[in-house]
Protein backbone atom coordinates (compact mmCIF):
# COMPACT_ATOMS: atom_id res chain seq x y z
CA UNK A 1 0.00 0.00 0.00
CA UNK A 2 1.47 3.38 -0.55
CA UNK A 3 0.87 7.00 0.13
CA UNK A 4 0.32 7.45 -3.50
CA UNK A 5 -2.92 5.36 -3.62
CA UNK A 6 -6.59 6.80 -3.56
CA UNK A 7 -6.89 6.12 0.42
CA UNK A 8 -4.28 5.06 2.58
CA UNK A 9 -4.47 3.60 6.79
CA UNK A 10 -1.16 4.97 8.02
CA UNK A 11 0.60 4.63 11.55
CA UNK A 12 2.26 7.93 12.56
CA UNK A 13 5.55 7.99 14.94
CA UNK A 14 7.61 9.93 16.40
CA UNK A 15 11.41 9.70 16.86
CA UNK A 16 12.23 9.14 20.45
CA UNK A 17 15.76 10.68 20.71
CA UNK A 18 15.62 14.29 21.27
CA UNK A 19 19.50 14.73 19.86
CA UNK A 20 19.90 13.36 16.56
CA UNK A 21 23.44 13.45 15.28
CA UNK A 22 24.06 16.08 12.39
CA UNK A 23 26.28 12.91 10.50
CA UNK A 24 23.07 10.86 9.93
CA UNK A 25 22.08 12.79 7.49
CA UNK A 26 24.45 12.38 5.43
CA UNK A 27 24.61 8.76 5.74
CA UNK A 28 21.06 8.21 5.15
CA UNK A 29 21.38 6.76 1.46
CA UNK A 30 24.26 4.35 2.35
CA UNK A 31 22.38 3.09 5.24
CA UNK A 32 18.84 2.26 3.90
CA UNK A 33 21.18 0.45 0.84
CA UNK A 34 23.51 -1.48 4.09
CA UNK A 35 19.40 -2.80 4.75
CA UNK A 36 17.84 -3.32 1.39
CA UNK A 37 15.94 -5.65 0.34
CA UNK A 38 17.24 -8.95 -0.96
CA UNK A 39 15.31 -10.83 -3.72
CA UNK A 40 14.54 -14.61 -2.69
CA UNK A 41 12.60 -15.85 -5.95
CA UNK A 42 15.65 -18.32 -7.06
CA UNK A 43 15.73 -19.50 -3.16
CA UNK A 44 13.32 -21.49 -0.96
CA UNK A 45 13.25 -19.26 2.09
CA UNK A 46 10.15 -18.26 3.50
CA UNK A 47 10.73 -14.38 3.58
CA UNK A 48 12.26 -11.61 2.86
CA UNK A 49 12.16 -8.08 3.28
CA UNK A 50 14.17 -4.37 3.21
CA UNK A 51 14.14 -0.95 1.83
CA UNK A 52 13.70 -0.06 -1.67
CA UNK A 53 13.02 3.17 -3.31
CA UNK A 54 10.44 5.43 -3.36
CA UNK A 55 9.20 5.32 -6.77
CA UNK A 56 10.47 1.45 -7.76
CA UNK A 57 10.10 -1.73 -5.50
CA UNK A 58 12.80 -2.99 -7.95
CA UNK A 59 15.58 -0.20 -7.06
CA UNK A 60 16.75 -1.46 -3.85
CA UNK A 61 20.26 0.81 -4.62
CA UNK A 62 18.34 4.13 -4.70
CA UNK A 63 19.49 4.53 -8.40
CA UNK A 64 16.51 5.70 -9.98
CA UNK A 65 14.76 7.81 -6.68
CA UNK A 66 17.32 8.75 -4.04
CA UNK A 67 15.53 9.41 -0.53
CA UNK A 68 15.92 12.63 -0.37
CA UNK A 69 12.65 15.00 -0.88
CA UNK A 70 13.31 18.77 0.25
CA UNK A 71 13.01 18.13 4.51
CA UNK A 72 11.73 14.85 3.81
CA UNK A 73 12.88 11.18 3.42
CA UNK A 74 10.83 8.86 1.15
CA UNK A 75 11.39 5.09 0.75
CA UNK A 76 9.58 2.42 1.28
CA UNK A 77 9.66 -1.29 3.22
CA UNK A 78 9.18 -4.09 0.82
CA UNK A 79 8.15 -7.74 2.19
CA UNK A 80 8.46 -11.00 0.19
CA UNK A 81 6.34 -13.86 1.53
CA UNK A 82 6.34 -17.26 -0.15
CA UNK A 83 3.55 -19.13 1.13
CA UNK A 84 2.25 -22.97 -0.07
CA UNK A 85 -1.19 -23.94 1.15
CA UNK A 86 -1.98 -25.83 3.50
CA UNK A 87 -4.51 -27.69 1.12
CA UNK A 88 -1.51 -28.28 -0.93
CA UNK A 89 1.24 -29.36 1.32
CA UNK A 90 -1.41 -31.84 2.85
CA UNK A 91 -1.98 -33.38 -0.69
CA UNK A 92 1.79 -33.42 -1.47
CA UNK A 93 2.75 -35.08 2.09
CA UNK A 94 0.06 -38.13 1.92
CA UNK A 95 1.30 -39.00 -1.65
CA UNK A 96 5.05 -38.70 -0.28
CA UNK A 97 3.54 -40.97 3.04
CA UNK A 98 2.30 -43.56 0.86
CA UNK A 99 5.48 -43.88 -1.50
CA UNK A 100 7.20 -43.92 1.69
CA UNK A 101 4.91 -46.66 2.71
CA UNK A 102 5.22 -48.78 -0.26
CA UNK A 103 9.01 -49.03 -0.50
CA UNK A 104 9.23 -49.94 3.38
CA UNK A 105 6.88 -52.91 3.00
CA UNK A 106 8.80 -54.11 -0.07
CA UNK A 107 11.95 -53.79 2.31
CA UNK A 108 9.73 -56.14 5.14
CA UNK A 109 9.33 -52.80 7.20
CA UNK A 110 5.75 -52.04 8.29
CA UNK A 111 6.05 -48.38 9.92
CA UNK A 112 7.53 -44.95 9.64
CA UNK A 113 9.28 -43.68 12.38
CA UNK A 114 8.62 -39.75 14.17
CA UNK A 115 11.73 -38.49 12.15
CA UNK A 116 11.10 -39.88 9.55
CA UNK A 117 7.60 -38.66 9.02
CA UNK A 118 8.96 -35.16 10.11
CA UNK A 119 11.43 -35.66 7.63
CA UNK A 120 9.03 -36.20 4.33
CA UNK A 121 6.99 -33.46 5.64
CA UNK A 122 10.12 -31.18 6.04
CA UNK A 123 11.03 -32.56 2.05
CA UNK A 124 7.90 -31.91 0.95
CA UNK A 125 7.73 -28.25 2.12
CA UNK A 126 11.13 -27.61 0.14
CA UNK A 127 10.01 -29.19 -2.86
CA UNK A 128 7.27 -26.94 -2.78
CA UNK A 129 8.64 -24.07 -1.54
CA UNK A 130 10.87 -24.09 -4.82
CA UNK A 131 7.97 -24.07 -6.97
CA UNK A 132 6.28 -21.16 -5.49
CA UNK A 133 6.88 -17.56 -6.12
CA UNK A 134 7.03 -15.44 -2.87
CA UNK A 135 4.48 -12.43 -3.11
CA UNK A 136 6.17 -8.85 -3.16
CA UNK A 137 3.74 -5.95 -0.99
CA UNK A 138 5.44 -2.22 -0.63
CA UNK A 139 4.37 -0.33 2.50
CA UNK A 140 5.62 3.40 1.79
CA UNK A 141 7.50 5.11 4.76
CA UNK A 142 7.76 9.28 4.88
CA UNK A 143 9.63 11.02 7.37
CA UNK A 144 9.20 14.21 7.98
CA UNK A 145 13.13 15.43 9.31
CA UNK A 146 11.97 18.91 10.92
CA UNK A 147 9.26 17.63 12.93
CA UNK A 148 10.56 14.41 13.17
CA UNK A 149 7.67 12.52 12.68
CA UNK A 150 7.65 9.03 10.71
CA UNK A 151 4.28 7.54 8.77
CA UNK A 152 4.14 4.07 7.47
CA UNK A 153 1.15 2.93 4.94
CA UNK A 154 0.32 0.13 7.09
CA UNK A 155 -1.99 -0.70 10.32
CA UNK A 156 -1.12 -4.33 10.99
CA UNK A 157 0.24 -4.93 13.87
CA UNK A 158 3.03 -7.44 12.86
CA UNK A 159 4.06 -5.62 9.97
CA UNK A 160 4.27 -2.18 12.23
CA UNK A 161 6.16 -4.01 14.50
CA UNK A 162 8.70 -5.22 11.87
CA UNK A 163 9.34 -1.45 10.37
CA UNK A 164 9.60 -0.37 14.08
CA UNK A 165 12.49 -2.73 14.46
CA UNK A 166 14.27 -2.78 10.83
CA UNK A 167 14.15 1.61 11.25
CA UNK A 168 15.67 1.28 14.63
CA UNK A 169 18.43 -1.31 13.28
CA UNK A 170 18.70 1.22 10.25
CA UNK A 171 19.17 4.21 11.60
CA UNK A 172 20.08 4.15 15.89
CA UNK A 173 16.85 5.78 16.20
CA UNK A 174 13.74 5.17 18.20
CA UNK A 175 10.25 4.99 17.36
CA UNK A 176 7.10 5.78 19.50
CA UNK A 177 3.40 5.59 17.83
CA UNK A 178 1.58 8.36 17.74
CA UNK A 179 -1.38 7.19 19.52
CA UNK A 180 -4.51 9.73 21.04
CA UNK A 181 -2.62 9.90 24.14
CA UNK A 182 0.84 11.13 22.74
CA UNK A 183 -0.87 13.32 20.55
CA UNK A 184 -3.39 14.86 23.44
CA UNK A 185 -0.13 15.46 25.81
CA UNK A 186 1.57 17.04 23.06
CA UNK A 187 -0.80 19.60 22.35
CA UNK A 188 -1.96 19.88 26.14
CA UNK A 189 1.82 19.63 27.50
CA UNK A 190 3.28 17.38 30.04
CA UNK A 191 1.67 20.02 32.75
CA UNK A 192 -1.66 18.40 32.42
CA UNK A 193 -0.77 15.16 31.95
CA UNK A 194 -2.13 14.00 34.92
CA UNK A 195 -5.73 15.08 33.64
CA UNK A 196 -5.14 12.96 30.80
CA UNK A 197 -4.33 10.13 32.76
CA UNK A 198 -7.50 10.15 34.59
CA UNK A 199 -9.74 11.29 31.80
CA UNK A 200 -13.19 9.08 31.50
CA UNK A 201 -14.76 8.41 28.08
CA UNK A 202 -18.56 9.93 27.79
CA UNK A 203 -21.01 7.68 27.06
CA UNK A 204 -23.23 9.47 24.00
CA UNK A 205 -25.75 6.77 23.48
CA UNK A 206 -28.85 6.24 24.61
CA UNK A 207 -30.56 3.57 26.01
CA UNK A 208 -33.84 2.30 24.82
CA UNK A 209 -37.31 3.50 26.72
Amino acid sequence: MGFMSASVALTRYRIVEEDIPSSLWAEVGERLKRNAFRDIDASVEERSFGWVSFANMLDPDFALCPPEKGGYLAFTLRLDTRRVSPAVMKKHVAIAMNEAMRTMREQGRKFLTKEQKAEIREQVELRLRARTLPVPACFDVVWDTHRQTVCIASVQPKLTELFEELFTHTFGLHLEPLTPYFLALQHLGPGRQSEVDNFEPTIFAMGGQ
